[in-house]
């Protein structure tokens, strides 16, 4: 039987269902998952290169790779991040075996999730909270599906700036004092902040701002109904929830790992049973 040797590495990662997801599609193929959680909430001197280095050393697969790590991922790749996601600036997963490569499935993944739930939802114009590693890949993924404008704020200027700059002229950075005008003024909002998470409550819209819009978005799955979503769902927006991108995400994630292509309308099916609370 092949043997798939891949773990996670993040902040405040105990609770993500990615090793269940990989266990499922892994039990399809007849391959046996090794799977470790590397919480670095947990591990105040961790060492990004160092440690990767060491999984190499160690003949994994691969490692997947989320907040905070995901643009240290893509520089670790560096030339060999997949040539059509290089402009990305992030990474989510290093496939280590024959060679290094580095992709985002993130990117692919959202892509295929809003096309299965939002295909008739014109994006139009976004406000998008935080410019970090997640927002490197959803951004230019809503550029490919015809955004008009991605209003960008976040607490770092050099993040927005940087992802502003990747987006190209459709892109405008917003400042605090502007941002309850560009929400308002909207016809999507994005959430690719932390914020929301378990550990991390709370929300970048205030629920008075919300109503006016068509859509929202959040990358928080853990829970799924974060208070974001529920404000959208509750002012009539249509919504894409974390759990969607989630089971898009993990599918292109086992394939890039094993070079197993799962059965979309078996598999999304499958993968809803981890849908968390």
């Amino acid at each position: 039987m092949k043997v798939l040797r891949c773990g996670l590495i993040g902040d405040h990662i105990s609770q993500t269902r990615f090793p269940a997801a990989l266990e499922l599609m892994c039990r399809d193929a007849d391959i046996e998952l090794r799977f470790e959680l590397i919480d670095t909430a947990e591990l105040p001197e961790f060492d990004f290169v160092k440690f990767v280095d060491g999984l190499r050393a160690e003949g994994w697969d691969g490692v997947s790779v989320t907040h905070p790590y995901k643009q240290a991922a893509a520089d670790y790749a560096g030339d060999g991040m997949a040539a059509e996601l290089h402009h990305l600036g992030a990474s989510n997963i290093l496939v280590l075996g024959g060679g290094l490569t580095g992709f985002n499935t993130d990117y692919s993944g959202f892509l295929s999730a809003w096309k299965s739930h939002m295909a008739n939802t014109a994006v139009g114009v976004v406000a998008l909270a935080g410019a970090g590693g997640v927002a490197r890949a959803i951004a230019p993924a809503l550029i490919e599906l015809g955004a008009s404008e991605i209003r960008i704020f976040d607490t770092s200027d050099d993040r927005a700036r940087d992802l502003a700059n990747r987006i190209g002229p459709r892109a405008t950075i917003v400042s605090p004092d502007q941002w309850p005008e560009a929400i308002r003024g909207a016809d999507g909002l994005v959430n690719a902040t932390p914020l929301g998470m378990g550990y991390n409550p709370g929300t970048a819209f205030a629920s008075d701002l919300i109503g006016a819009q068509s859509w929202g978005f959040d990358a928080v799955y853990t829970p799924t109904d974060t208070q974001f979503l529920s404000d959208c769902s509750g002012s009539g927006l249509r919504i894409l929830t974390g759990f969607d991108l989630f089971k898009h995400m993990a599918m292109r994630s086992f394939q890039a790992y094993t070079g197993v292509r799962p059965d979309p309308g078996v598999t999304l099916s499958n993968l809803t049973v981890l849908r968390p609370d």
